[in-house]
């Protein structure tokens, strides 16, 4: 194992990625798209913002060792490295979010937006084994449980429509 993390460290990036959820949605609300799929979409934005204080909240829950460092950092070069692993996966600030759901309907804005959800948990399975046992790796679960909670509201929006 190359690279180390802590609790925090992953409850920091999933905040993150939620910023960067959020930010997704309002951005593709600004599409040309009828009414309703923008309030839709503005929704889902802050049903992103929540998301993060839940993280937020989480975190600030956690014991001293798993907020310590995991390895010697004077120039916090973690922080950089934990910023764009976060940006580089699930929703990536970069992509311009209109270019997913352009001209798609309300039903195909959720799939992709199961289909993020889905990738963040795929994100979190995989990073899981990069936090130690003694650094918290059981919490990375609740933020596990948590995106599941998110792929089962959307999939019971999506049911509705």
């Amino acid at each position: 194992m190359d690279k180390m993390f802590n609790a925090d460290e992953i409850f920091e990036m999933a905040e993150q990625i939620e910023r960067n959820g959020a930010r997704f949605y309002c951005l593709a609300a600004e599409g040309d798209f009828e009414e309703d799929h923008k309030q839709k979409l503005l929704e889902l934005a802050n049903m992103e913002i929540e998301h993060e204080k839940t993280f937020a909240t989480m975190r600030t829950q956690l014991s001293g060792k798993e907020t310590g460092p995991t390895v010697f950092d004077p120039y916090g070069e973690a922080a950089l490295y934990l910023q764009a692993m976060a940006d580089g996966y699930v929703f990536d600030p970069k992509i311009d979010p209109t270019e997913l759901i352009a001209g798609k309907s309300v039903e195909e804005i959720l799939k992709t937006a199961i289909g993020l959800e889905k990738d963040s948990i795929v994100f979190y399975l995989g990073i899981k084994d990069m936090v130690p046992e003694r650094f918290g790796r059981d919490k990375i679960d609740k933020i596990i449980r948590e995106e599941m909670g998110h792929v089962t509201l959307l999939s019971k929006e999506l049911a509705l429509l």
